[in-house]
């Protein structure tokens, strides 16, 4: 079978210490082609840059060549140089949010699949936009919340609908981490930041995972901070047809919180890292029935080599592609409700 050829836009961290293990893993389904970091112009909009900005840029592109050095592969000079080279047919985009419509749309139009970090977009129209442009060229494209196809959650999913926990009450996810500093990216409006676009997604897509296709926002509230131009937290209660109820809590500037909680009236179910667990770990969930506690070792999985399983999926498979279109839209459409 040929490879997908495969090339990244940016040397992040996500890309360097998640999706390249990952990736190497799949060497039999793909090829790594090489890594592309900003031209100034791209970067800035303009050639002629100050000395700070000379300074960030040349950090960029020590990034880029540590990417190579680490991972093999060619070393392109620009954004545009990736897009554009006949030898990539599928791009990881893990760019921040604001800047996810404007090179993911760009590839599409190239007759590039895509697969982008969450969130697709910074919008429901642009979200909306990307899919039209894939579908019209028949093309794969992936929102990557990796956690979605971890095991441990078929194993949750069984178990509340096998009757132990009895009759649902209540679901509670809950998603937050401490102050990163001033200069990340999810300070920023310009960039896409905010605690919705970030922790808040992780929460509303589990959210959509166990309440089905009916999942609707019942209500919800966005928290500002003096001296920040983003949402700094947030909560929310969604419902589907059926009245099962899931109340979301999200913050990035919050103590540590990756955790699920299910209630039901004869038991309850919790874990922790249900969003975050990395290739290696082994989730635990505790189970309290008639007041005894009992703790399950589940197995370790990878998630993001599993999400890029997926995404060579969406590549081949027509039914595949078409239902990522109508996953990647309800998840931005609940996104942009908690906006209003």
């Amino acid at each position: 079978m040929r490879k997908i050829r495969l090339g990244i836009l940016c040397p992040s961290e996500i890309a360097f210490r998640r999706f390249m293990p990952a990736l190497k893993e799949l060497s039999n389904i793909f090829e790594f082609i090489g890594v592309g970091h900003a031209s100034a112009e791209e970067w800035y909009g303009k050639k002629e840059l100050s000395e700070n900005q000379k300074i960030a840029l040349n950090a960029d592109l020590t990034k880029a060549e540590n990417f190579i050095n680490t991972y093999g592969g060619k070393l392109f000079d620009s954004y545009e140089s990736v897009i554009n080279s006949n030898e990539i047919e599928a791009l990881y985009i893990p760019l921040p949010p604001a800047l996810h419509y404007e090179w993911a749309s760009k590839a599409l139009l190239k007759n590039k699949h895509v697969f982008v970090e969450k969130p697709s977009t910074d919008s429901l129209f642009n979200a909306i936009k990307l899919c039209e442009i894939a579908k019209q060229r028949h093309l794969g494209l992936h929102e990557n919340y990796m956690f979605i196809f971890h095991s441990q959650l078929n194993f949750i999913k069984s178990y509340l609908q096998n009757g132990e926990l009895g009759d649902l009450r209540l679901i509670r996810i809950a998603f937050g981490f401490p102050f990163r500093g001033a200069n990340d990216f999810r300070y920023s409006k310009k960039m896409g930041g905010g605690a919705l676009l970030d922790c808040g997604g992780y929460t509303l897509k589990l959210a959509g995972y166990l309440l089905g296709n009916t999942c609707k926002l019942c209500c919800h509230k966005l928290n500002y901070k003096d001296g920040y131009e983003v949402d700094i937290y947030g909560s929310g209660t969604l419902m589907n047809d059926s009245g099962d109820v899931v109340q979301v809590s999200f913050g990035m500037d919050n103590s540590y919180k990756c955790e699920l909680e299910i209630w039901g009236s004869k038991g309850c179910l919790r874990t922790n890292r249900i969003l975050t667990a990395p290739a290696g770990f082994e989730p635990e969930i505790e189970i309290t029935l008639n007041n005894e506690v009992k703790h399950i070792k589940l197995a370790s999985d990878d998630s993001f080599k599993k999400s890029i399983e997926y995404f060579a999926k969406c590549i081949k498979y027509d039914d595949i592609r078409n239902k990522n279109y109508q996953e990647l839209i309800k998840q931005s459409k609940i996104v942009e409700e908690f906006k209003e």
